[in-house]
């Protein structure tokens, strides 16, 4: 069959067998238990708090299209939203159950465990070999199905004005089959090996910054580069109140992605709360600043981009260390990736919009951080970090970042390969050069992007 037919036809099909698969699954009751199963409080908090992460889609969607050429906006920021769609149905169908199902050595869960959220439902509120939660089984699900749907959106800054929308499609699939799900098991699963082995990632550190910074890269390294980066030709970002606007979604809805990785409504949310914003505070301040050191004056995008930084750094820590050294937190990882970003502008890697210098660099921070500045006063559950006298969890840290490092570059470079080989990945010269808004989606922002 024709492969041009096959790529028209095929996501359809899969869409259509899922769908008429899921109608054979038994409608089942909600899990009540006793009195005493649940905390309304913690019901609410995280009710919010899963509405809060995902309003976090379309602030990343404004975030990256503001940065991007005009003639490029429209398929930059339907390439993060389109996310939602994906990995919704990709997580109810077995997503969940690769992530949070029955473990398999700790590895990955199996899939058969919730199949179409079965015994999610009505399930008991924890999960094999954890402790009993607050909130019902199936708003955990949900609430953990946002952090999914967010991890392939920020790839799409390092690949953007230059993918195929249907080849990103099919990556989004395997990335979260292959990369993010297994990630998830190891990290967040209570018998998933990294957790056993001490390693602490409180809201996503590695499962979404580091894994998501790590597949940025190696997109960026098998599509080469645009053309405008090439002839050296520099794009003004087409809408920096749209970066501006983006930066408040993500900064607010952060809110929820820490401080709802308590799963209650207690101080540790609480705390989590605060770290995230003084954080995302310092770090803000400290690109700015650090900017006007070398010469330029303080921006609009050195504020947003220095924010969204410090919250990735904050992400694996925010529930184990304390507010003060959050700023601390803050203001290095600002530093590091700015130093980072600096150089890739000068490499032949052509990360579009600094996905790994601020993501992947900014998780890898923040994972050692937590290694250094945990404490068990914040948190029993926790650990104490090298600061405090304890060397050793440091290096559980060290050697579980680069153990998610080696795995997320590898397996999203292949990923990328093997796309590459049964279909186009990167779009024609001409369709570069005309944008994508019109090539892939017969739309446009604003004025003719073919007079752009």
């Amino acid at each position: 069959m024709n492969n041009k037919v096959v790529q028209k036809y095929a996501p359809f099909i899969v869409l259509l067998i899922v769908a008429v698969l899921a109608l054979f699954e038994p409608q089942l009751s909600s899990f009540q238990g006793d009195p005493s199963t649940y905390n309304g409080a913690d019901i609410a908090w995280i009710l919010v708090a899963t509405a809060l992460v995902f309003i976090m889609t379309p602030g990343l969607a404004f975030f990256y299209g503001g940065m991007v050429h005009r003639k490029n906006i429209i398929s930059t920021m339907i390439k993060s939203m389109v996310s939602a769609g994906v990995v919704s149905v990709i997580w109810i169908s077995f997503g969940y159950s690769l992530s949070f199902g029955e473990s398999m050595n700790g590895i990955i869960g199996n899939p058969m465990t919730h199949l179409f959220f079965k015994d999610v439902v009505n399930g008991a509120p924890n999960l094999q070999g954890g402790t009993a939660m607050t909130i019902p089984l199936l708003l955990f699900a949900i609430f953990q199905l946002m952090f999914a749907i967010i991890t392939p959106g920020l790839i799409v800054g390092a690949v953007a004005e230059r993918i195929k929308f249907t080849s990103y499609i099919l990556f989004i699939v395997l990335f979260m089959l292959l990369v993010y799900a297994p990630l998830a098991h190891w990290s967040w699963h209570p018998n998933g090996f990294l957790l056993k082995m001490g390693a602490l990632d409180f809201a996503g550190g590695t499962v979404v910054h580091i894994s998501a910074g790590c597949a940025a890269l190696a997109g960026a390294i098998v599509l080469k580069s645009r053309r405008s980066k090439l002839e050296q030709h520099e794009i003004p970002p087409a809408n920096i109140p749209y970066v501006l606007i983006g930066t408040g979604l993500l900064w607010f809805g952060w809110f929820g992605f820490n401080g709802g990785s308590a799963l209650g409504a207690n101080s540790l949310s609480i705390n989590a709360f605060a770290t995230t914003n003084t954080a995302a505070a310092a770090a803000g301040l400290a690109w700015m600043f650090f900017d006007v050191m070398k010469g330029r004056k303080p921006s609009v995008l050195g504020f947003c981009i220095g924010a969204v930084v410090g919250l990735v750094a904050i992400t694996p820590a925010a529930g184990f260390v304390g507010i003060p050294q959050s700023i601390f937190i803050g203001l290095v990882a600002a530093i590091i990736s700015n130093i980072a970003s600096h150089v890739f502008k000068l490499s032949r890697v052509d990360d579009t919009l600094d996905v790994f210098p601020c993501h992947g660099i900014g998780g890898m921070v923040g994972m050692l951080m937590t290694g250094i500045f945990a404490s068990k006063s914040v948190n029993a559950a926790g650990n104490d970090g090298l600061f405090y006298g304890n060397p050793s969890f440091f290096l559980t840290q060290l050697k579980a970042m680069l153990m998610v490092v080696t795995y997320s570059f590898t397996v999203s470079f292949l990923i990328f390969k093997f796309i590459s080989i049964i279909m186009p990945l990167r779009v024609t010269e001409e369709d570069e050069e005309l944008g994508l808004d019109a090539t892939q989606h017969d739309e446009k922002y604003g004025r003719n992007p073919l007079k752009a």
